[in-house]
């Protein structure tokens, strides 16, 4: 086992590292810029070492300054928790070259799964489901016609150097597909001097939804259930829960054996997430795999009495997994409290908190590294602290989160706690009838 852990990391998820890592015997090493020199990361662990000013790019990513402190400090271990180096190859052999453990994925299952191509190529390889359409720029229109009719209408046409919405298409019937095509390269070509196309088939009413898996190094892998992230704002998760309101015992075994599958076919190992869109049909199909914890990992963990990241330090140190699949006992939702204004477009909102009460009681949960007199940074990601619940059934889980979210007091910023109460009263997130574009059509009621 490890002796002393240095987390390449920050904020919230450093300090959840920390803490397991202590309950294991492990003496931890914080690293922190000189904005953080106050989060209480810092303070919790048995080293501390500055790595440099402010700016993530000359710290939190600075990969010879972090080295340099794993060495100075005799760290055999680095965990990146999730985001800055998390899942950069290069630094994961970086840490290979200097016999320091990187826990989380090799260098080549980084580069391997990072390359969405190269990604799907291989899930297709592992009969995993995948969006079915072209494999690289159409040619021309009659193999986007083939192409199409292959994939079964709707289908979307993408432009291959898009952005911001030009270039793409949504086709329903065949008759509308040359049309489609010639207004789409056009604009394409307006726009990035590119008229290169390519087609996938276009999921319906879309939800986001993730497994849970651990893989060990010697080929075994697990899976633990799912985490239903379809409540997102331009793709960032505002919150998550568990068991999905949309699943069946059906769908959570197919999903399951498939994320299983993948992760065996490319011997993980490690703590991941295969990611998954969900057609209105049940209809499932591979997105992308995050080769790392993710930030939603505590719902998992209430739901079947799992410390993943304890899970990622023994697999690290060559210890096998049991191979047991999970099911959830409990239903688990999270809120991301985000130093926002949910009044005036999410707009980041950094600054000193003047007070915090945080709230208790049986099933709830918080992960933060904020206190009353901290200073939220303006560098960073706007994510402050993690509110999870967990109870019995979704409905019970819904009104303890009413309740926590009452109870929460952060004051001197603005943050996105009356978001999130108003959406738990939304008559869909509480029908569970919710997908990837909830978000588009919700308005927050005037403050009262």
């Amino acid at each position: 086992m490890f002796k002393k852990i240095l987390i390449a990391n920050r904020g919230e998820i450093a300090l959840r590292v920390i803490r397991t890592c202590k309950e294991m015997g492990i003496k931890t090493v914080a690293v922190y810029s000189k904005a953080d020199a106050e989060s209480l990361h810092v303070r919790f662990a048995d080293e501390a070492v500055c790595i440099g000013p402010a700016p993530s790019s000359e710290s939190y990513l600075k990969m010879s300054n972090i080295i340099a402190a794993a060495e100075i400090t005799n760290a055999d271990a680095i965990h990146p928790g999730y985001g800055f180096l998390s899942e950069n190859a290069k630094f994961s052999k970086l840490c290979e070259e200097h016999d320091i453990k990187f826990i989380g994925a090799t260098s080549e299952m980084i580069d391997k799964m990072g390359d969405k191509a190269s990604a799907k190529a291989t899930m297709i390889a592992a009969g995993v489901p995948c969006i079915p359409g072209s494999e690289g720029i159409i040619k021309d229109f009659a193999e986007c016609e083939k192409l199409a009719k292959e994939a079964g209408f709707p289908v979307m046409l993408k432009a291959t150097a898009g952005g911001g919405g030009k270039g793409m298409r949504a086709v329903w019937k065949p008759e509308e597909l040359q049309n489609a095509w010639d207004s789409a390269r056009q604009e394409a070509k307006a726009a990035f001097g590119n008229d290169g196309m390519y087609l996938e088939k276009l999921i319906e009413e879309p939800r986001h939804i993730e497994i849970q898996i651990i893989g060990d190094s010697y080929g075994k892998a697990c899976h633990l259930s799912e985490r239903d992230c379809s409540v997102q704002r331009r793709h960032q998760k505002l919150t998550e829960e568990t068991p999905s309101p949309f699943m069946t015992d059906e769908l959570r075994n197919a999903m399951g054996n498939a994320a299983v599958k993948a992760a065996e076919y490319i011997k993980y190992e490690g703590a991941g997430t295969v990611e998954f869109l969900v057609d209105k049909h049940r209809n499932f199909y591979f997105m992308e795999m995050n080769t790392r914890i993710q930030v939603e990992h505590p719902i998992t963990e209430e739901v079947v009495d799992f410390d993943l990241i304890r899970e990622q330090i023994l697999v690290a140190a060559g210890v096998p997994i049991s191979g047991k699949n999970y099911t959830p006992q409990l239903h688990s939702i999270e809120c991301r409290i985000n130093a926002e204004d949910p009044y005036n477009g999410f707009r980041p909102a950094p600054g000193r908190i003047v007070s915090y009460h945080a709230p208790g009681g049986h099933g709830v949960r918080i992960d933060t590294h904020v206190y009353a007199g901290y200073m939220i940074p303006s560098n960073y990601d706007s994510m402050i602290s993690k509110l999870i619940v967990s109870a019995q059934t979704r409905e019970e889980a819904i009104n303890k989160m009413k309740r926590a979210l009452d109870e929460y007091v952060i004051e001197g910023v603005k943050t996105t706690i009356p978001f999130h109460r108003q959406l738990m009263d939304h008559p869909d997130y509480v029908a569970g009838n919710y997908t990837t574009k909830f978000m588009e059509d919700f308005k927050m009621e005037p403050e009262s």
